[in-house]
């Protein structure tokens, strides 16, 4: 299965315009689309809609979708280069704007690369126990995501005592068998949140304001490595920065986010 088949994402005959099925595994446990999956279906409209592959986009979040609703996911194309194409989605429920997003898709031939972040230390994901997500609600996203914890406290261990913002994790949507492409990496790069709770030491973390992803290098990998880091806490609103690297070390992409911080409810 590839990333467009476990979204559920279909294209209409108009080449531009898709639409999104709002499942429940696309959702958290809360009942609302999960932000990375939004993201994850924005990314592959836009790639199927232009036949390029996506440097950098970034999505602001605007409404719910929730269970049961279609979401219909426009793609509009400003300006189409001879290497870079810069795009743009609007996707919504009825009248009802959803999320938007704005990007840069292409590839260019350029004699030079490199490669100066480095993965931080971390067991194999055999070698990490696996991660307990709080949410008990059958069939959220969190059903299908695999979590394997490197750096990470559990829910008991959520004392109240900050530690140095750095959370670190494996993760992997072992439905998605045809390798990791930008699409997974949007789903997979929501991790802000997690990180506000982790580096606070409470039960709490947050709703996505806005995620920016920018791909650098896919490679073949099974798990990607999760190196989130939280800038800062103010206002009630969370900042971090979240990059992803495969099994080999090789950076992946990266993936910066706001949130509304909130405390979790019983």
């Amino acid at each position: 299965m590839d990333s467009r088949t476990f979204l559920g994402l279909e294209q209409t005959h108009n080449p531009f315009r898709w639409y999104l099925p709002i499942e429940r595994k696309l959702c958290t446990g809360g009942n609302f689309l999960y932000g990375g999956a939004g993201l994850g279906a924005a990314i592959s409209a836009l790639e199927g809609s232009t036949g390029r592959k996506l440097v950098w986009s970034t999505a602001q979040y605007l409404s719910y979708a929730r269970p049961g609703e279609v979401m219909d996911i426009d793609v509009i194309v400003p300006v189409a280069g001879n290497a870079i194409t810069q795009a743009r989605v609007v996707a919504h429920v009825g009248e009802r704007e959803i999320l938007v997003v704005n990007a840069a898709l292409g590839d260019r031939d350029f004699p030079h690369s490199g490669q100066w972040e480095t993965a931080p230390p971390a067991p194999p994901p055999d070698e990490c126990p696996e991660y307990a997500h709080r949410w008990t609600t059958e069939e959220s996203i969190h059903d299908f995501m695999l979590e394997r914890m490197v750096s990470v406290r559990t829910e008991g261990q959520l004392d109240g005592t900050k530690n140095d913002g750095h959370t670190v994790m494996w993760a992997r949507l072992p439905s998605i068998i045809d390798g990791v492409d930008a699409a997974t990496l949007g789903v997979l790069g929501d991790f802000v949140p997690r990180g506000v709770g982790q580096s606070l030491g409470v039960r709490g973390g947050g709703n996505s304001l806005d995620n920016t992803l920018r791909v650098m290098n896919l490679v073949p990998t099974q798990w990607v490595l999760i190196d989130i880091k939280v800038h800062g806490l103010a206002r009630g609103f969370g900042h971090g920065l979240v990059h992803m690297y495969a099994e080999d070390g090789t950076l992946m992409a990266t993936a910066s986010q706001s949130c509304i911080a909130r405390m979790h409810k019983d």
